[in-house]
């Protein structure tokens, strides 16, 4: 699919990855984007940068059907259609199955965290393909694409991840089922798995943490560039026939234990 001139919705798209990702499409690709994050600041920050005729915010919780209906209701009333989704939305927090004291952890910390990153990533992929079905197929072929963010922690979760790791191993999940699904009507479905890439957040961190994080790369022996992810959700829209995989991107890094 060319990207110029489409509609891509990105889920967390105010900040990090997302960000990156949304200013790489509208600078690099000449894109459209509607940004879907619970930030408003950070999200009215990005559409000043990336100017208001190429760049929307709607204030999302992924988690809430409601929410995410009205948000793709905004974006095809300002601009008409959605070519791609790419789901980025997550919470990264962790916590031990056990906590102090050997106490279970409360199974509402787990939900919140299933809430967002899986029942989130559903519910907008779904709204999205609702109408993705309805454009015109390009080259007689696809009419659109989805991008769902998993992690690293999918394969190798350190301790602590248990729910972030189980969540992100359910995108993968979703890969083929929906790729199978929505094939049917031109809608390709695939995932990304990124490692450790140099968000602000952690470019922050002290030399020593940093240093120590880039000590677990392999080839190249650096922690990824955020163009690097925001280049691969490009390949991916652009080559017709990657369907239903996986990209690990993360400089054949695998996580340590903690």
């Amino acid at each position: 699919m060319r990207i110029k001139d489409k509609v891509i919705v990105i889920t967390g798209g105010a900040s990090g990855l997302g960000l990156a990702t949304a200013t790489y499409m509208v600078k690099e690709k000449g894109a459209r984007v509607a940004i879907f994050d619970v930030n408003v600041e950070a999200g009215e920050s990005a559409v000043a940068d990336l100017g208001a005729d190429s760049a929307m915010f709607v204030q999302t919780d992924v988690s809430d059907e409601a929410s995410v209906q009205r948000a793709v209701d905004a974006v095809m009333d300002r601009y008409g259609a959605i070519h791609v989704c790419i789901n980025g939305a997550a919470i990264p927090t962790g916590f031990k199955v056990l906590g102090k004291e050997g106490k279970a952890a409360p199974l509402a910390r787990f939900a919140q965290i299933t809430a967002v990153n899986i029942n989130g990533v559903f519910n907008v992929m779904s709204k999205c393909a609702e109408q993705m079905a309805k454009n015109e197929a390009e080259v007689g072929e696809e009419r659109g694409v989805v991008i769902n963010v998993s992690s690293g922690a999918a394969y190798e979760g350190q301790i602590g991840q248990a729910a972030y790791a189980a969540s992100k191993a359910a995108i993968i999940g979703m890969n083929m089922p929906a790729a199978r699904e929505l094939g049917a009507i031109g809608v390709r479905v695939n995932a990304i798995a990124p490692g450790l890439f140099l968000t602000t957040m952690v470019a922050g961190l002290d030399e020593k943490v940093l240093a120590s994080l880039k000590e677990q790369m392999e080839a190249p022996r650096r922690l990824g560039d955020m163009r690097e992810f925001a280049h691969c959700c490009a390949f991916i829209v652009e080559n017709a026939y990657v369907n239903a995989e996986t990209i690990r991107l993360d400089g054949a890094a695998r996580l340590r234990s903690k």
